[in-house]
């Protein structure tokens, strides 16, 4: 299914880190958590007191970058599944595309077509570390993977 590898997910946390590093902003393992929910993957819930960075991949390449704070769970948890959950997300975007591969998908059955076919990988950071913080590390991802899909 050509997965982003464990090796790739490690080579951007470091260059993520070094650029943070720059802005003399150090962050812990703890603080700042990768995970690879694989391919196929479940719904994953916003844990309590962290912020998220999430992503899609398709065939390793990727599809949507996002993000959600404290207020946004819903955007974390189930949005990106359900096409007419709000005005711009990952299900509505495959589905309205014309230059997508998969053709025969529809409102029905999209959501599950994503947990099924693609890998999502999910950056949690403490609740603690800011905005400004999430603002610049899903900036930072969408600089370095360059989503199909963002904005509205």
């Amino acid at each position: 299914m050509n997965n982003i590898r464990e090796s790739e997910i490690q080579k951007f946390k470091e260059t993520l880190i070094c650029s943070l590093k720059l802005l003399g902003i150090t962050l812990t393992d703890t603080q700042c958590e990768i995970i690879d929910c694989g391919c196929p993957h479940k719904t994953d819930i916003l844990p309590d007191n962290k912020m998220g960075i999430y992503s899609f991949f398709y065939k390793g390449k990727c599809l949507k970058i996002g993000k959600a704070g404290t207020k946004s769970k819903a955007r974390y948890n189930s949005q990106h599944y359900n096409p007419d959950s709000s005005k711009s997300n990952l299900a509505k975007s495959i589905i309205t595309d014309t230059t997508f591969p998969v053709k025969n998908l529809d409102n029905n059955n999209v959501g599950d077509w994503i947990k099924q076919n693609t890998q999502r990988i999910n950056i949690l950071i403490d609740n603690n570390s800011g905005k400004f913080l999430l603002n610049y590390i899903e900036s930072f991802m969408q600089l370095y993977y360059k989503p199909k899909y963002e904005g509205s």
